[in-house]
């Protein structure tokens, strides 16, 4: 029988949402194939996942067992979560509980026990009602992983899209949008198309403002910011163009030029990639010392707990997040 040295680990998310129930039905789905992750969720709410979705499955608490179809591991880091919770409602207790499934099975994964971390969604509502101030995945994990310079980017078939900045207000983007960024998020973009197998990947940049500032006229940080950082990523030997106008740059005949697009806040790339992958889409972490995806979605409180939900955008988290580890 085949030993499993380092799996993944996979968070199990707000347990209020979708979290647990794609957990273990795509578990169930890649079982067999012997895909090699573990659940980190707590056994309660695993149970009554597994009860619904996936009946011909037991609960086991993985304790470095060989990989066995027929049996869901999981590891509940001791933590505590007793049955008073409700679901598709944002509450403090499913907030505690999906933080504490980050910072551990983030730890697990910088101390060489997994070789990968996969999260489902949380609510960022619940975790902040449990008292503790949280923008993001994103941001926590490369706060736990003491990386300063870290960018998100969405995936999907041949389209990555990297944020300059990312979660802020938007009215406190044009202050916050640096030479620096641009250049930080351009660079990991670049390498992480190289990474991917890109020999000479062909990059594009956004405008910040409509038109692309309109030499100007409509806002001058394409002048005074954009352009001077994508002069310097070229300088380097990156293929980058731009800045473009934003309200064209996503359209087919244009899109179809590019690797990978550089935008400049949040929801200038999550829009239109989410109308165009919302189903396949991966979120990653660039610049970690570790490797993490996400699914590409919220928790979903309207349709979680229903059987409702599309197992596309997990199925895909995992397997880039394996493909990355060299396997």
């Amino acid at each position: 029988m085949k030993m499993i040295k380092k799996p993944m680990i996979l968070t199990s998310g707000d347990p209020a949402g979708v979290g647990p129930e794609v957990a273990v039905k795509v578990f169930a789905k890649f079982a067999k194939e012997e895909f090699p992750f573990v659940i980190a969720g707590t056994a309660s709410v695993l149970q009554e996942a597994i009860e619904l979705y996936a009946q011909s499955y037991t609960l086991e608490k993985y304790q470095g067992q060989s990989w066995e179809a027929g049996v869901l591991y999981y590891d509940d880091f001791n933590l505590n979560f007793d049955a008073d919770w409700e679901k598709c409602k944002a509450s403090a207790k499913c907030g505690q509980l999906s933080y504490d499934l980050i910072v551990s099975a983030t730890k697990a994964v910088i101390a060489g026990q997994y070789s990968a971390i996969v999260t489902a969604p949380v609510n960022k509502e619940s975790v902040n009602l449990a008292g503790i101030a949280f923008t993001g995945h994103t941001e926590l994990i490369a706060e736990l992983c003491e990386c300063p310079k870290f960018n998100m980017m969405q995936s999907a078939d041949n389209m990555r899209f990297v944020f300059a900045t990312c979660h802020i207000a938007l009215k406190d983007v044009p202050k916050q949008l640096t030479v620096d960024k641009i250049l930080q998020a351009g660079r990991l973009m670049y390498q992480s198309c190289i990474t991917e197998g890109l020999e000479k990947p062909k990059l594009s940049a956004a405008g910040l403002n409509p038109h692309a500032g309109e030499n100007g006229y409509m806002g001058r940080e394409e002048i005074e910011t954009v352009i001077p950082a994508l002069e310097i990523l070229r300088s380097e030997g990156i293929d980058i163009e731009g800045p473009f106008p934003p309200d064209t740059l996503f359209v087919p005949a244009i899109r179809a030029r590019f690797d990978g697009f550089l935008c400049m806040y949040h929801d200038q790339g999550h829009i239109p990639f989410k109308m165009l992958a919302f189903d396949r889409g991966v979120n990653s972490t660039l610049g970690l010392p570790i490797i993490r995806t996400s699914v590409d979605h919220g928790t979903a409180f309207d349709i979680a707990w229903q059987d409702k939900v599309d197992l596309g955008s997990l199925e895909n988290a995992l397997k880039l997040a394996w493909k990355r580890t060299g396997h």
